[in-house]
């Protein structure tokens, strides 16, 4: 028997048995039927007409599904009308072969994080369907630098969604490294030639990347199967913290005492802060992220507790400023400067630079049971907080803020994904 190489199972294609259509029936007690018709997606490449090439792993097949006709409204929420298509109907400039389950998916929790940013330039770069990094920038070419620079090691194989016609100075940034997709808008004059250099690339055009932000508290059915084949289904998460004004007072009330933070965040902090609770609705719980000057600093993601993922984000947001000045500074990673025993500066300048995290938002999905978790940005420099609240024990962080002079406000709702 002929074995062949493992890497050909990255290659290949599954069977394709998933229906052309798809129907999602509900009835209520009175047996009146709401149903939602979906259609297959495929794309012909290379003379071959198929759809996802396969799921999460070669040996799952898959298929990607698009919402054609139908609308559910129930408890007085609307689901997403019918046609109004992102990642559910890409159009491949170039593929090199059929995408997988993967880069839509990562592709679309993109999108979900980048809705909400449309007045400026965005860069959200997407591994294992989280963020890498994300940013705003003055320019599209700045937004995805700060993204990029981020944590450019995850970049690494993942999927770069931006908001804006790419040009030619973005297109050159991104052939730097190797990305598995970008999708945006539209590409300008240059940015193909320089692109399709990598002939796997998947380069994906969404043009209603442009109107992104009217999805904006639209909601969807979100659906997760079980192992015994049931399925559990929820009405998609939609923020209602979107500008400061919507932000409540960092208050609590402990034994019959009033507790409050003492200090309000400054113009730029409130920046941040909004910033960071929306990109941190496409962030796996249980989560904490640093943000600074419209840019990821560190990403702590889907961890069992609350002070383990704050330490993860913080210590994630060492090394990578590590590897940042290291690539700026020497052009090679920091792994390398290490190896060749020229490291102890750039450990020096990153410990004395709290990792970048001075200055910086901390960002919770969930509040701090207690002082300890808020404590791990705190000690780092950290100067203003953004949590949902709603702690027994909320007394703790806010008298921890008072201590170290950190603003922190309140959201009021809560920011898990699963």
């Amino acid at each position: 028997m002929v074995k062949k190489p493992l890497k050909n199972m990255y290659r290949e294609i599954t069977a394709e048995f998933f229906p052309k259509q798809m129907e999602l029936s509900f009835y209520d007690r009175e047996d009146n039927r709401q149903t939602l018709l979906y259609e297959k997606v495929t794309w012909t490449i290379a003379g071959e007409d198929k759809g996802l090439r396969y799921g999460e792993n070669p040996s799952q097949e898959a298929a990607l599904y698009r919402l054609i006709n139908g609308n559910l409204v129930l408890g007085g929420v609307s689901s997403i009308e019918p046609g109004r298509y992102l990642a559910s109907d890409v159009e491949l400039l170039q593929s090199g072969k059929h995408p997988g389950k993967i880069n839509i998916t990562d592709v679309d929790n993109a999108l979900n994080i980048m809705r909400y940013f449309s007045d400026t330039p965005c860069a959200v770069i997407i591994k294992h369907n989280n963020p890498c990094g994300a940013a705003v920038g003055r320019t599209l070419a700045e937004a995805y630098t700060k993204a990029y620079m981020a944590d450019r090691l995850a970049a690494f194989g993942g999927a770069v969604a931006l908001n804006r016609e790419v040009d030619a100075e973005t297109a050159r940034l991104i052939d730097e490294s190797y990305s598995e997709v970008v999708a945006a808008p539209e590409f300008g004059p240059g940015a193909m030639d320089i692109l399709t250099r990598r002939k796997n690339l998947r380069i994906m055009r969404i043009r209603s990347i442009e109107k992104l932000e009217t999805f904006i508290g639209t909601r969807y059915l979100d659906a997760k199967s079980l192992i015994d084949g049931g399925i559990a289904v929820q009405w998609s998460y939609a923020p209602a913290v979107l500008t400061r004004e919507d932000l409540l007072p960092a208050v609590s009330v402990f034994e019959g005492k009033e507790y409050g933070v003492r200090r309000r965040p400054t113009e730029s902090e409130y920046s941040d802060i909004i910033f960071g609770w929306l990109v941190e609705s496409g962030v796996s719980s249980n989560s904490v992220i640093y943000v600074k000057n419209g840019a990821t600093v560190g990403i702590g993601t889907g961890e069992q507790d609350r002070v383990g993922v704050a330490e993860i984000a913080r210590d994630k947001a060492y090394r990578k400023l590590a590897d940042r000045i290291s690539w700026e500074r020497y052009g090679k990673p920091f792994s390398i400067l290490q190896e060749n025993g020229e490291g102890s500066s750039v450990l020096e300048e990153v410990k004395e630079r709290h990792g970048g995290l001075t200055g910086s938002v901390m960002v919770s999905d969930g509040f701090f049971p207690f002082r300890d978790g808020v404590e791990v940005g705190l000690r780092e420099g950290v100067s203003a907080v953004v949590q949902p609240g709603g702690g027994v024990r909320d007394f703790e962080s806010i008298e921890a803020c008072n201590e170290y002079g950190a603003a922190m406000v309140f959201t009021g709702e809560r920011s898990f994904k699963h």
